[in-house]
């Protein structure tokens, strides 16, 4: 099957279970969508019992979907964009020390913490991963999907400093994630031989020099907006700097997402200042949030129809929630660990830490990591992919349909709580 058929049966189930949500449901979008993926797939699946032929056929398709790639190499690079268009780089400035921190010592304390217990879960019920393979998932499960989390802090009239902070971690945690996924994952090929030395290079080569390609790409389309003023064709330039930029940034092994987010800054701010009329602003904001709302919706898709080619046994299950308690503790020792180092020389909100906790959801660039570790070699006594990839969907489906569901009232009751105290 070819990828536009792929891609117009997502589109097509996309619209549809968006039109059912608006109607019937009425949840928060992504939500909604992967509820009905999810029924969707579980009666494709029950009907494939009857008809096993329908059942094989069905899998076929969606196996031929190509889920890491499509959005670790594709669809990521324009969400990034999009999320870092409309945020503000002189809030984000101000708030640089903790958003650094977060997305980057954050990430690494979530990912050790989370190996450490995962390892001894794991060999608990039978499937003595390597300590890297676990690590390997603490890499992968870390990174956040902040969209629920920031529309409802829009909606409730938040304090703009906790919108910046959750903002600007979720954005660069994303890249920083991936980053080190793909260096423990080197390591992991190599037979778990671990170079600290060649590790480290490897994030500086990654992320380091993903933010000097975007600022290199941004200052370019920056300088071809300034000098036009036709907002089809500067919508074009917007366009050709994430296609253009991503696939670059992949060839020369650097970081896309943080590139992106990098470029997306630039243009959303001095782009946005100097370069472009009030008219282009208008149509360029319309363009990247129709974008960002079809990509979103295409993508919770795809994850509810990633079932359909799931291998699930009682143990998987166990696995995944016992992951489910893991990575929570994880997300609060790593959130509030250094909101308690920073809180003498910077400014907290109180209920930074239980709202990041709870509204840090995992979605699909978790699942694609999980897709993009390679299967087992032959003989292997357990299998390390099917569990580790097990494992991240029942995190995820939690943490969307769960957390996602209930972030709303927790969050109204913790700024509710912090009214009247005084930021930490």
């Amino acid at each position: 099957m070819r990828l536009f058929d792929l891609l117009a049966i997502l589109t097509v189930l996309a619209a549809g279970f968006s039109f059912l949500n608006v109607r019937l449901l009425k949840l928060p979008t992504t939500i909604g969508l992967m509820a009905l993926s999810l029924v969707f797939s579980l009666c494709l699946l029950a009907f494939g019992l009857f008809v096993p032929a329908f059942a094989e056929q069905t899998r076929t398709i969606v196996g031929h979907f190509d889920f890491n790639r499509v959005l670790l190499h594709g669809m990521l690079g324009f969400l990034l964009f999009a999320g870092a268009l409309h945020v503000d780089l002189g809030d984000l400035t101000r708030q640089r020390w903790p958003i650094l921190v977060l997305a980057t010592v954050g990430v690494v304390i979530s990912t050790v913490i989370v190996a450490l217990l995962m390892w001894g879960v794991f060999a608990l019920l039978g499937f003595p991963l390597r300590f890297i393979d676990c690590l390997l998932f603490g890499a992968l499960i870390s990174p956040t999907d902040p969209i629920a989390v920031l529309g409802l802090l829009k909606k409730i009239g938040a304090p703009k400093m906790l919108e910046v902070q959750i903002a600007g971690e979720s954005l660069f945690n994303d890249g920083v994630g991936v980053v080190l996924f793909m260096g423990l994952l080197e390591v992991a090929a190599e037979g778990g031989h671990f170079d600290p030395g060649h590790l480290a290079l490897l994030f500086v080569q990654e992320a380091v020099g993903g933010v000097v390609f975007g600022l290199a790409i941004g200052f370019l389309a920056y300088r071809m907006l300034k000098s036009v003023d036709d907002y089809q064709v500067e919508i074009l330039v917007s366009l050709a700097l994430v296609c253009g930029g991503s696939s670059l940034a992949d060839y020369l092994h650097l970081s896309a997402p943080i590139a992106m987010v990098v470029a997306g800054l630039l243009i959303g701010n001095h782009g946005r200042s100097f370069a472009m009329s009030a008219r282009t602003i208008e149509h360029l904001d319309l363009f990247w949030e129709l974008v960002d709302e079809t990509l979103n919706a295409v993508l919770f898709v795809a994850i509810g129809m990633e079932l359909l080619v799931l291998t699930f046994t009682g143990a998987y299950l166990a696995a995944g929630l016992l992951a489910i308690v893991v990575v929570l503790l994880a997300r609060l020792i790593s959130v509030g660990l250094p909101v308690w180092l920073l809180r003498r020389s910077e400014q907290f909100d109180p209920s930074l830490v239980p709202i990041l906790v709870w509204g840090g959801l995992r979605g699909g660039i978790s699942v694609a990591l999980a897709l993009s570790l390679p299967y087992d070699p032959a003989g292997s006594p357990v299998p390390t992919r099917d569990v580790i990839l097990a494992t991240t969907y029942v995190v995820v489906v939690f943490s969307i349909l769960v957390q996602g569901l209930t972030v709303g009232s927790f969050t109204k009751r913790w700024l509710g709580r912090s009214a009247g105290t005084a930021s930490y």
